[in-house]
């Protein structure tokens, strides 16, 4: 067909370490105890996130206070690599190096508004602990405000003709995405936890 797609946006999903690695376990236990600590964090949560807990006004720099979580960044920078590469990112001799890394715990009722993470190349979640239906994240097409008088999709349209797509909370699993992406948390809606790990990368 005489029919080019261009303008590709790309999304990297992948797991992070194998499901033995104990390290999840270590990282869901301090996650744990970070929510019965971080008072100042309790505190914004209260106001800012609405039922849950996110340590993303308290304490977001985990990666270099832990070294749980140290290693798990080692870990988060393979595949960041291997994002960067695949979207030809000309990085000018700099590297890109973790800027900011908190703790969420989602519980039921609990939402993620639409938002984007300002200043940062790459942003990401890893998901320590979801149960089966638990809320997913939802990245919006970043051409939607421009559509104008578009008429919708058809609800069984091809996926690379979608507005939205939606990424499960898989434990264990990473997701990767340039940092301009408009995204979002729907509802929570399950009675277990949906608790995950959010940071930002950029170029030092």
């Amino acid at each position: 067909m005489p029919i080019d797609t261009w303008f590709a946006t790309q999304i990297y999903f992948e797991k992070l370490h194998q499901a033995s690695d104990p390290i999840r376990k270590q990282l869901l236990l301090e996650i744990c105890d970070l929510e019965n600590l971080d008072g100042g964090g309790k505190s914004w949560s209260k106001e800012n996130y609405k039922n849950g807990f996110t340590s993303y006004a308290s304490a977001n720099r985990l990666h270099e206070s832990s070294s749980t979580f140290a290693r798990w960044e080692t870990l988060v920078a393979k595949h960041v690599a291997k994002f960067v590469k695949s979207l030809e990112l000309d990085m000018g001799g700099e590297k890109l190096v973790m800027d900011t890394c908190w703790a969420n715990v989602m519980k039921k009722n609990t939402h993620h508004n639409t938002h984007i993470h300002p200043l940062s190349v790459i942003s990401g979640t890893y998901y320590v602990s979801a149960p089966k239906d638990a809320a997913e994240i939802k990245f919006e097409d970043p051409r939607l405000n421009l559509f104008m008088g578009s008429p919708p999709r058809k609800p069984d349209c091809k996926p690379k003709n979608r507005n939205f797509v939606s990424y499960p909370a898989t434990p264990g699993y990473l997701v990767l995405f340039e940092s301009w992406m408009r995204h979002e948390v729907p509802l929570h809606t399950s009675k277990e936890d949906r608790v995950s790990i959010s940071f930002n990368y950029h170029l030092a």
